[in-house]
């Protein structure tokens, strides 16, 4: 499965308030969610999102508190994938039960411009940044998790696991 877009960077340490707004969580669409995503760093954010991009990131995306909200948004703005130095770890499980790709690659966010354009394999972890013509190699996600990620999420893969059994 490969993901294309244009590339949408951000630096460390942005946490899930930074993400979605503690006073937007009371919201439960997630369209709605969308349209405040990111918005305390890239007011335009959900605007540039909406043609579907790969974010990149500096280390410990998503720390801060565990709201789920966080990846929904990112998901529902357009964020095919987000591409990190590093994550904290509730996000990045949060963000794979929800179906958002979510690689480690340390060296992508140093050679990458906004506006660069980006193709990720999240088979392979390859990613080739097609504006500078460069690649680089992510961890690989194991199979399990792409899975879930291609089913949707979480809960549509264990639909679907759930249908094989009956």
């Amino acid at each position: 499965m490969k993901v294309h877009g244009k590339a949408v960077v951000f630096g460390d340490d942005v946490n899930t308030d930074l993400i979605i707004p503690s006073k937007y969580l009371t919201l439960l669409d997630p369209n709605e969610l969308a349209k405040h995503a990111m918005e305390g760093l890239d007011p335009k954010f959900s605007s540039k999102a909406r043609e579907g991009v790969i974010m990149v990131a500096g280390k410990n995306f998503g720390c801060g508190s565990s709201r789920e909200q966080a990846p929904i948004a990112l998901k529902h703005v357009g964020v095919k994938c987000v591409v990190a130095k590093s994550f904290a770890r509730i996000f990045y499980r949060n963000a794979i039960n929800i179906g958002l790709p979510v690689l480690e690659c340390p060296a992508l966010k140093e050679k990458t411009s906004e506006g660069d354009e980006l193709v990720v394999n999240l088979a392979d972890g390859q990613i080739i940044n097609a504006t500078k013509n460069i690649s680089f190699k992510a961890n690989k996600l194991p199979e399990f998790i792409l899975e879930i990620i291609n089913a949707g999420g979480l809960i549509e893969h264990l639909k679907k696991r759930v249908k094989t059994y009956e």
